[in-house]
């Protein structure tokens, strides 16, 4: 898969209205606009209109990662995306709440997925945490991210939208040094032009 921003934002919704208001669930369109734009949990926090909900949603049942109930007077809808007999992803609940977290945030570290997922899966601790999240990298469902400097966990993200651009720590340390350098030479030879000048004026 190689799902857009929009894409997991709308699948994340549906497999989080799913767990925590079944009652409410499948999701009419304004429902799912409405998640989709929920200012807590949800990172970024997007502003999208019912119709690029609906284009997504379209883009979607394409892919049969959707399905639409026509019965009812208003068009509701579900995802396909996993544990259905239409397709072949088949997750735990654990595995499923990390990957609708991930969807609807970004990449997270375990102990913020342990803290995020409550309402969604259970975890003893931290450590269960970790250990289902190196079964899913295994699994190429996710990929751990090079500890950023001064945090004690790496973050995971999803690989549902593709491979993600790792950028390692050093190599963004290695940039910034050589931009330093290069602004301590110019402000050197901008000094000696501004040192010429006095001397010229007499200053």
């Amino acid at each position: 898969m190689s799902l857009s921003l929009n894409e997991t934002r709308v699948i994340g919704c549906l497999l989080e209205k799913e767990s925590t208001t079944p009652d409410q669930y499948p999701l009419s369109l304004n429902a799912l606009t409405n998640a989709c734009n929920q200012k807590s949990n949800r990172e970024p926090v997007l502003s999208l209109a019912e119709s690029e909900v609906k284009a997504t949603l379209d883009a979607l049942l394409k892919e049969r990662l959707v399905s639409e109930d026509t019965g009812a007077r208003v068009s509701k809808y579900r995802h396909r995306f996993c544990n259905t007999e239409f397709g072949s992803l088949q997750l735990t609940d654990q595995e499923r709440g990390i990957v609708c977290v991930l969807f609807l945030r970004g990449a997270q570290t375990p102990g913020e997925l342990r803290g995020r997922t409550g309402r969604l899966a259970e975890f003893a601790d931290v450590r269960e945490v970790e250990g289902v999240l190196q079964q899913m990298v295994e699994r190429g469902l996710v990929v751990q991210l090079p500890r950023e400097a001064g945090k004690r966990e790496s973050r995971y993200a999803h690989l549902f939208s593709g491979e993600v651009n790792i950028v390692n720590q050093a190599d963004l340390v290695a940039d910034d040094k050589a931009r330093i350098r290069e602004l301590e030479h110019e402000v050197m030879i901008l000094r000696a032009e501004v040192e010429r000048l006095n001397r010229e004026l007499g200053w």
